[in-house]
């Protein structure tokens, strides 16, 4: 055990553009700033996490170019967390070049890379985060004596403005609109199959409405294959996610493969009725028939029996979620930052009864506090 206190928690995500794992890089950094933490964070420069912080009080921001390793010596004798796999190779640099000791919260579910210098990467980590247990399993498989402590993700907190709910509906149009919102990436986020429901659904009924909040890799692709069909609707990214859960009558999220889907606690958050694959992390946040739907992955015909059967039966909508939104109620920000809070304690980080860093004079002159 440590016996002297670290000066200062350093976060680091190195990912490109700004998805789940960057929004909850941002949700932590925001509550363990109003909980009086001081704090650094190590980010890919020009990446939209870098402009999104800079209100945080009390957080020295470090935007960094390649090779990242190049600047690990800038956070020694920090208490590392990565929060990405870049990240978290950037802190496996800083811990053999300036012996800072790190944690690693991974949010994905496949097997990392059976290369050496992975798995060492883990091996050394201080303490390795997962969101869910299914994550859980995939990294116990990996290194079976990996201790792993599991802190899901949160809501993002989307506030929903009822007049623009309103008139998202009314430009929409349609009798009944299905939302789902997610990086459009097909390979994780199956909105291929959400497409060919859409399309089923559609010719059974026009007044379906199916729309796409997001944008990604996939986009073009992905409104090739929605064509000219006037059910599917994208809005590439928005701001104003909480606006459009207000908007829907039910969220679809037909993921492949999923660590958790912090996305679904906003829908669950914004009482919305769920049809979700059965996959990976999603059955310990939604119950089949009790939380929402759940359906086999790469099923566009389970998905729309799922939204049909929802859209048929209001009483059984309203009952899925209104015991999902009872459910996201444990999943927020401020739960999460108390559960790191804790974990950071156990590996060293020391705090005052303010909830601040004991830090010396040096290291604020050094951060340029």
């Amino acid at each position: 055990m440590r016996t002297t206190p670290y000066p200062c928690l350093t976060h680091i995500n190195l990912a490109r553009g700004f998805r789940g794992g960057e929004r909850q890089t941002e949700l932590l950094i925001r509550e363990l700033a109003a909980l009086g933490v001081a704090q650094r964070v190590v980010l890919r420069r020009g990446e939209p996490l870098v402009s999104r912080l800079a209100d945080v009080p009390g957080l020295t921001r470090l935007p960094i170019g390649r090779p990242f390793a190049l600047h690990a010596r800038a956070v020694r004798g920090d208490f590392l967390h990565a929060h990405d796999g870049k990240g978290a190779h950037f802190a496996h640099a800083a811990h053999v070049l300036a012996g800072c000791e790190y944690l690693i919260t991974r949010r994905v579910d496949n097997r990392p890379s059976a290369s050496r210098l992975t798995r060492r990467m883990y091996r050394e980590a201080a303490g390795v985060v997962v969101l869910s247990q299914a994550i859980a399993r995939v990294m116990q498989a990996y290194l079976p004596r990996l201790d792993t402590v599991c802190i899901p993700s949160a809501s993002g907190g989307f506030a929903i403005q009822q007049s623009a709910a309103a008139a998202i509906r009314q430009r929409i149009g349609g009798g009944f609109r299905v939302g789902h919102v997610g990086a459009l990436d097909d390979s994780q986020k199956g909105q291929m199959d959400l497409i060919e429901a859409a399309r089923l659904l559609y010719a059974e009924d026009n007044s379906w409405r199916f729309v796409l909040v997001g944008g990604g890799a996939d986009e073009a692709r992905l409104r090739a294959a929605a064509g000219n069909c006037p059910a599917i609707h994208f809005t590439g990214h928005v701001e104003n996610v909480g606006d459009y859960l207000g908007a829907f009558d039910a969220f679809a999220f037909p993921s492949v493969h999923e660590g958790l889907g912090s996305t679904l606690i906003d829908a669950m958050s914004a009482r919305l009725p769920i049809v979700a694959s059965a996959v990976d992390g999603i059955p310990e946040l939604v119950t089949d028939d009790i939380h929402g739907l759940l359906v086999p992955a790469r099923a566009p015909t389970a998905l729309a029996d799922g939204l049909r059967r929802l859209r048929a039966n209001p009483e059984l909508a309203q009952r899925l979620a209104a015991s999902a939104y009872e459910k996201s109620l444990a999943y927020t920000a401020a739960t999460m930052a108390e559960r790191y809070l804790a974990l950071y304690r156990t590996h060293g980080l020391e705090l005052d009864g303010a909830g601040r860093h004991v830090t010396d004079q040096n290291h604020r002159e050094r951060a340029g506090q």
